[in-house]
């Protein structure tokens, strides 16, 4: 069931109205400046999950607290104004959006359609791994293919080993921060079996601006067997509430929307995710913030002699030039939390960019760990 935004509105205005009474509640985001774990109360800096330190927009933080009052209401009424949303942003039907409990949800859906017990899902290594677990849970068969030297995926043998499988392609790539070139993507969406079906991961999105990228999106008309996955979790800031999305054609959404569990999107994702929407500063300011720190700590790993992955993503990947396990233990002791081990790449420190203090404790932490200079 769908709505307009003026019938949502009233809603809203309803909900606010039932929490007249109620305490008011700030929600006051924190100074660019400051870390989000010392808003917290926390002294740890927690830079593991490539979450969005500065959170959502102030006018997300607003719809929420208004929305208050619609809690004791099932959100199924409510979806159909976000789909409305994304559907005119990313230029498709209504009908080709599914929302889900951020884009986790849609990979599991995708696994669960398109894999199976006799099912195939072919994926990078290393990559994000949810879908690898997904699929093997499932009883399907994992096909695991290095990266090339270029940290890309090696996309003619991914496609060599699908035969009818589930395609994942990470794009901009986790862990490693790294790009798939378009025209490669391109080439291989246009030449894949009908039968194979091809799911583009693209969370962190927002964050590359390399020429050689591009998102999928405008290719779904052409090809069924098509899928993008979509987030709020990152340039948006909303990891906690989790909401997001996948965009294909009618047929392989409706496909999926069988595995789905009614409502899985709560009302105050539905209101933060709109309201960020509308505000046109959110991933502007989202990429600066993230473009200045990024540049300035891979300047400060350059001068003691670590090499980084380029990033088009809001994280990097340092060659650290010696086993990651103890640093990540030394780096936790003094309580700056980094990315886990991730075996294909067992020299490589996966670090979340934060704010630039986050940044400045990260930096001198290492520095305690490993001495002034790479080694």
């Amino acid at each position: 069931m769908t709505i307009s935004r003026r019938k949502f509105a009233q809603l809203l205005g309803a909900g606010a109205a039932a929490t007249v009474a109620r305490p008011a509640l700030s929600f006051c985001k924190p100074a660019a400046a400051e870390s989000p774990a010392q808003f917290a109360g926390s002294s740890i800096v927690r830079l593991s999950s490539n979450e969005n330190p500065y959170g959502p927009s102030r006018q997300a933080l607003k719809a929420m607290s208004d929305a208050f009052g619609l809690a004791c209401r099932y959100p199924d009424e409510h979806t159909g104004v976000l789909v409305e949303s994304l559907a005119k942003l990313n230029a498709v039907q209504p009908d080709q959006i599914l929302l889900g409990d951020g884009s986790g949800e849609i990979l599991k859906l995708c696994a669960e359609a398109f894999t199976g017990a006799r099912g195939k899902l072919i994926s990078a290594d290393p990559t994000f791994e949810a879908i690898v677990k997904y699929a093997a849970a499932g009883g399907a068969e994992v096909v695991k293919v290095p990266l090339t030297s270029s940290y890309s995926h090696d996309l003619s043998r991914m496609m060599a080993a699908a035969n009818g499988g589930l395609v994942y392609i990470c794009n901009p790539n986790n862990p490693t921060a790294s790009i798939t070139p378009k025209d490669e993507i391109r080439e291989i969406i246009s030449k894949a079996s009908p039968q194979t079906m091809i799911l583009v991961d693209e969370a962190y999105f927002h964050y590359a601006d390399s020429p050689d990228y591009e998102s999928v999106i405008p290719l779904i008309k052409d090809h069924p067997n098509l899928i993008v996955a979509r987030t709020f979790s990152k340039i948006y800031g909303m990891a906690g509430l989790r909401c997001g999305y996948g965009v294909a054609q009618k047929g392989a959404i409706e496909r999926l929307r069988k595995y789905q569990a009614w409502d899985s999107v709560n009302i105050m994702a539905l209101t933060a995710a709109i309201a960020n929407l509308n505000d046109p500063d959110q991933v502007v300011d989202g990429r600066r913030l993230n473009s200045e720190a990024r540049a300035f700590t891979i300047g400060e790993l350059d001068r003691r002699g670590y090499k980084t992955i380029p990033s088009q993503a809001n994280f990097i990947m340092v060659d650290v030039k010696r086993p990651v396990v103890p640093l990540i233990n030394g780096l936790k002791q003094r309580k700056v939390e980094v990315g886990r081990l991730f075996p294909a790449l067992p020299n490589h420190l996966r670090v979340t960019i934060g704010t630039k203090a986050e940044m400045e404790a990260f930096l001198s932490a290492l520095r305690e760990v490993t001495g002034s200079t790479a080694t």
